[in-house]
């Protein structure tokens, strides 16, 4: 089984209305097997533009453990805390095979 990730490039317009994002969407993320291997830390454009000035890096065991997660109750509960504190673009892309 090949893992899937979840990538965020998020700039955040509102801190406080985003806070009430940030400290829910943790434990969301774990209930479907989901762990950050990114979260925030410092950027640096290597090439091209920017994509926002946060940056999120999530891994799940399965595509449909990331989709589980996306869709369920537990996350759709708070998604409009981020959409309505921030921008950006949250991509799902499939992994390589784990060795």
């Amino acid at each position: 089984m090949n893992p899937t990730y979840v990538v965020g490039h998020i700039t955040v317009t509102n801190p406080d209305g985003y806070a009430q994002y940030s400290a829910a969407v943790p434990q969301t993320i774990a209930g479907f097997g989901g762990r950050y291997l990114v979260r925030g830390g410092d950027a640096q454009v290597l090439e091209g533009s920017g994509l926002g000035q946060r940056h999120v890096v999530l891994m799940f065991p399965s595509r449909a453990q990331a989709e589980a997660w996306y869709h369920s109750e537990a996350y759709q509960a708070i998604i409009g805390h981020r959409q309505a504190n921030s921008t950006g673009q949250l991509v799902m892309v499939d992994g390589m095979p784990m060795a």
